[in-house]
């Protein structure tokens, strides 16, 4: 496991299983997008519903299985920080073994005209601080 600055708990919840009985592939993404939610909310201080932001990538890797009733915890950390971009890294656990790991590119957006802007200096610094950039 790597060194993760962030951590956030996920409920596996019955309609995340699949016919396999297992958590289904595409749901990582949901976890993934809880964590990045729970940062924003704890560590950036802003609703990630409110703010302009869009994912311009998501990647996953897929090592293990998660099943209904395992504890699940999702660990972020920014990886890097772009002019507009988030580049964030995530370990998706269950039971404290890494069962997938990804990375998602947020990228800051001006809403009216849909381009990217730069990412706000208080964003900046607030992850800067907690992430010991």
């Amino acid at each position: 496991m790597t060194d993760y600055s962030f951590e956030a708990d996920v409920d596996v919840r019955f309609r995340d299983i699949d016919a396999m009985g297992h958590v289904n592939n595409s749901v990582y993404a949901t976890y993934l997008e809880e964590a990045r939610s729970a940062y924003f909310r704890e560590v950036v201080d802003e609703d990630l519903s409110k703010v302009s932001t869009v994912l311009a990538n998501l990647e996953l890797d897929f090592r293990d299985s998660v099943e209904l009733g395992d504890e699940v915890t999702v660990a972020a950390r920014v990886a890097e920080l772009g002019d507009s971009s988030i580049r964030m890294a995530y370990e998706v656990r269950a039971n404290g073994e890494v069962a997938a790991t990804g990375e998602a590119v947020q990228v800051v957006i001006d809403r009216e005209t849909g381009s990217s802007r730069q990412i706000p200096e208080t964003w900046r610094e607030k992850v800067e601080e907690f992430e010991g950039l």
